[in-house]
């Protein structure tokens, strides 16, 4: 018997400020400003992992240029 574990495709933005650290008040914020992509499935926003990957990217190379 094969067991097939399924990755998750999506996030809520409650399970993204928990990855991230930050209140989900910061989250949604960055959200709806933009920072953060995201789709709007219903009445949920979803956020996919690459999304996340993407903003802590832009901030953490956008740190580096400042302390240079």
């Amino acid at each position: 018997m094969t067991t097939t574990v399924i990755a998750r495709k999506w996030h809520t933005t409650a399970e993204v400020a928990e990855m991230l650290g930050f209140g989900l008040s910061k989250t949604k914020m960055l959200v709806l400003t933009g920072e953060i992509r995201s789709v709007k499935v219903g009445r949920n926003r979803r956020i996919l992992p690459a999304w996340v990957d993407e903003y802590v990217q832009r901030v953490t190379s956008e740190a580096e240029g400042i302390a240079a």
